[in-house]
């Protein structure tokens, strides 16, 4: 009668065993997935669809307007479009003068932050992140009244001395300069984490050999942070072709920032300027394949590669 009783239980215990192993992930990843869908897949799916769609106005533009189905009309609109594709220049252009002078002063300031001979290492940590605590709009704001001359100080400071130059004439550098002003200490932060998580027996060994602080840093802590600085460099280039708030507080001041200055303004004059959701729609999908085709690329360049030379002798 035991035996029965087992058998017939045995079943139940298995499904409850399954329910108890599956149950608690689900539970605790269903919010992010929620988030997810709600914010990120419904939207892009909405962008999608307006994408497909034009609409036209009757008449003297005086009756109603007709939603017409487009299907890859505005894709093809935006492709053709001189000034969408000037703004990936632009964004091509701001990537190889940003991202290498970012990444190597954060890389800088953190193995300085990590060398035996800092202090006040946690001063050092807040003074370089408290910049990208300051809102994005505020920061652009600060320096749009650092660049403007006549009420500039420090322009007006270079003056005295003889000099008078001009930050907007040329607004890649001065768009440079916002971003590395508010992200640089951000990136410190995540470098210096990096560093701080290698193995200090690594380090002593690496001295104990004679190496120095230079030959520690390049050929020892460097190498062992490579997955920090792959992370930084796919985010830096996710986060440049969002790239809005900086050229968009200099639209109108600087000479040189357009209307469709980088992709993202594109899609917004579009929209809000013009009326043209779908073509805005069209633009925004082309810039979300983009950076995905990006990351993937980024992604497969920086993952590490197995030692084949390990597999042959195992």
């Amino acid at each position: 009668m035991t035996t029965r009783t087992t058998r017939a239980e045995a079943p139940r215990a298995a499904t409850s065993g399954r329910r108890g192993r599956y149950g608690a992930p689900a539970v605790l990843l269903a919010p992010f997935l929620l988030l997810f869908t709600a914010c990120t897949l419904v939207p892009v799916g909405y962008a999608v669809y307006l994408s497909l769609y034009t609409e036209r106005r009757d008449g003297l533009g005086f009756g109603g307007t007709e939603t017409l189905f487009a299907g890859l009309g505005n894709y093809t609109r935006a492709l053709e479009d001189e000034a969408f594709l000037d703004g990936f220049l632009n964004i091509a252009l701001y990537c190889l003068l940003y991202i290498p002078v970012m990444v190597g002063l954060a890389l800088a300031l953190a193995l300085l932050l990590d060398s035996a001979l800092a202090s006040a290492k946690r001063f050092f940590q807040l003074a370089l992140f408290i910049p990208h605590a300051v809102p994005g709009i505020i920061a652009a704001l600060i320096w749009m009244y650092l660049y403007t001359p006549g009420i500039s100080p420090v322009l007006d400071a270079l003056e005295a001395f003889g000099t008078r130059p001009d930050p907007l004439g040329n607004p890649l550098p001065a768009v440079v300069n916002m971003a590395l002003w508010q992200w640089t200490g951000y990136n410190v932060v995540i470098f210096y984490a990096a560093l701080q998580a290698i193995p200090r027996e690594v380090l002593e060994a690496a001295v104990v050999d004679g190496a120095g602080p230079l030959r520690t840093a390049f050929s020892i802590k460097i190498p062992l942070i490579r997955a920090s600085l792959a992370m930084v460099g796919l985010f830096t280039v996710i986060g440049s072709l969002q790239l809005f708030t900086e050229p968009m507080i200099l639209h109108g001041t600087a000479p040189g920032v357009t209307s469709a200055w980088t992709p993202n303004m594109y899609a917004y004059t579009a929209a809000f300027e013009r009326g043209d959701y779908g073509l805005a729609a069209a633009a925004s999908v082309l810039l979300a394949v983009t950076a995905a085709i990006l990351s993937f690329a980024i992604t497969r360049l920086t993952r590490p590669r197995p030692d084949r030379r390990k597999e042959t002798a195992a």
